[in-house]
């Protein structure tokens, strides 16, 4: 039998979480629901100043989309000039990219972002928006990041703030339920990255209607990160002397 199947079972024979098919599950039952509100979130909503944020610090190259969904925001990318691949671990999420307007320069795959079939130094960019709440391990996708980016290269990650909606997905983990959403913040991402070969870009906040310019004027960092439905980072790889 092979090992990987018999790696699901614990020793009493029960069939152990697996976060990697529960995550893919999920976002396969919800291909059709974000499909049609992508396009609204990535022109108008939350995920509005993303592209131009990477317009701004990232120069035109060769960009992957980690945890591109329905491949909208790999399409805008390629709008404004970058070479976009875009990977999914929902297979039907790559489905519905693959049924956007796209060319050559525009390609979508299944893949796993914490073990991604590319080799070593083949992006300029990585964009990661709302990918790295649904990973089991953090520290090995940014590592895997770090392995396919090219020297200096860049990445872009959009992570869920403390007000975010979607957090209440790793709530009933306090029942000792298995849940396929982790608890990471802002400030840990930030703290992970910086201490595993990243330095800091740049970074901003998203917020829900409520909280205005007013509201986060003369707030730290990490007091508007507190109030942040998503911070926005963008890090750079650091060369090796």
């Amino acid at each position: 039998m092979d090992r990987r199947v018999l790696l699901l079972f614990d020793y009493g024979g029960r069939l152990m979480f697996n976060w990697h098919n529960e995550a893919a599950k999920k976002w396969d039952e919800k291909a059709d629901f974000w499909n049609q509100s992508s396009k609204d979130m990535w022109e108008h909503g939350s995920r509005s100043t993303i592209i131009p944020f990477i317009k701004e610090h990232i120069p035109a190259g060769n960009v992957l989309d980690a945890g591109c969904g329905d491949g909208y925001g790999s399409l805008l990318l390629h709008k404004e000039g970058y070479q976009v691949t875009g990977i999914d671990l929902s297979g039907k999420m790559v489905e519905k990219a693959k049924l956007q307007d796209t060319n050559e320069n525009v390609q979508f795959m299944e893949a796993d972002i914490a073990k991604m079939p590319f080799p070593n130094d083949t992006f300029d960019a990585v964009m990661a928006i709302n990918s790295f709440e649904w990973v089991n391990d953090p520290l090995m996708v940014l590592k895997e990041f770090s392995r396919v980016l090219t020297e200096s290269g860049y990445a872009c990650i959009g992570l869920l703030g403390p007000t975010a909606a979607p957090r209440h997905n790793s709530y009933v983990r306090l029942y000792g339920e298995d849940v396929i959403c982790n608890t990471m913040m802002p400030w840990e991402l930030e703290k992970l990255a910086t201490e595993n070969g990243f330095k800091l870009v740049n970074g901003h906040g998203v917020y829900k209607r409520g909280v205005t310019e007013v509201t986060i004027k003369g707030l730290s960092d990490d007091l508007r990160q507190a109030l942040s439905f998503m911070w926005v980072f963008i890090f750079q790889k650091e060369s090796i002397s």
